[in-house]
């Protein structure tokens, strides 16, 4: 069997492009999610497996999120539970495209718990700010509700975004070259990365600390909302008049 050290090698030539991915995913989930990937390579395991496993993790940690009340243990918990289940995100991917093993039924998978993680999160979120939260009002109870608003609707336009654009593009011939990834970009993608906004939860342990920094995050998440749409309307739009 190969070493890990091969197969390491092997999935660094395996990796998506780096146009539109934040500094997080390109230099912390993606490595790590490939060593991921070569473990889960070396025991055998499909990307079925590698996505389950991811769910797992996640799902587990937002299970503590609404059933344990907050405090610094649970707060490192549950982030290592984010954490690693984002990056076994990362990794079923990789392995798929090392085995050849990748197809359409990997992908759905792959998205029902991306779907499922999106709606969760911030769900339990509002059971805990519920049960645990000594909140300044019942306003505060809207704010996982909104953050939940925008994170699905930029995840079901996004994801429309891609698959009408392959649609265009196929009937337009050859893509255009795909411009170098910008690092400014990269940057500015910061705040919008699941993987920066699992570190909120860090401060779970301080209930005015985790709700300041989930507002601010919302606020954010608001806000490239808008602007994606902008951009993937125009984008679109692009590719009808071509």
């Amino acid at each position: 069997m190969e070493t890990t050290t091969t197969v390491l090698g092997r999935l660094r030539g395996a990796q998506k492009t780096a146009k539109g991915v934040s500094l997080y995913s390109r230099y912390v989930n993606r490595p790590a999610g490939r060593v991921f990937a070569a473990a889960a390579y070396r025991l055998g395991m499909t990307p079925h497996q590698v996505t389950l496993t991811s769910a797992a993790f996640t799902f587990t940690a937002l299970a503590c999120v609404a059933l344990a009340h907050p405090g610094p243990g649970v707060a490192v918990l549950v982030y290592l539970g984010l954490a690693v289940g984002f990056a076994l995100d990362s990794a079923d991917g990789q392995l798929a495209r090392l085995t050849g093993r990748g197809g359409p039924d990997g992908e759905w998978l792959d998205h029902v718990v991306d779907c499922a993680k999106m709606i969760l999160v911030h769900t339990v979120v509002l059971i805990a700010f519920y049960r645990y939260f000594a909140l300044p009002g019942d306003g505060w109870l809207l704010l996982p509700l909104g953050f939940l608003f925008v994170a699905v609707l930029t995840f079901c336009a996004g994801l429309l975004r891609e698959q009408l654009g392959k649609v265009a593009a196929h009937g337009a011939g050859a893509p255009a070259p795909a411009a170098p990834p910008s690092r400014l970009r990269a940057v500015a993608l910061l705040p919008a990365d699941y993987g920066v906004f699992c570190l909120v939860f860090l401060l779970l342990g301080d209930e005015t600390a985790f709700r300041t920094g989930y507002a601010v995050l919302a606020a954010v998440h608001a806000l490239f909302l808008v602007l994606f749409l902008g951009k993937w309307f125009r984008e679109l739009k692009a590719l009808r008049a071509n």
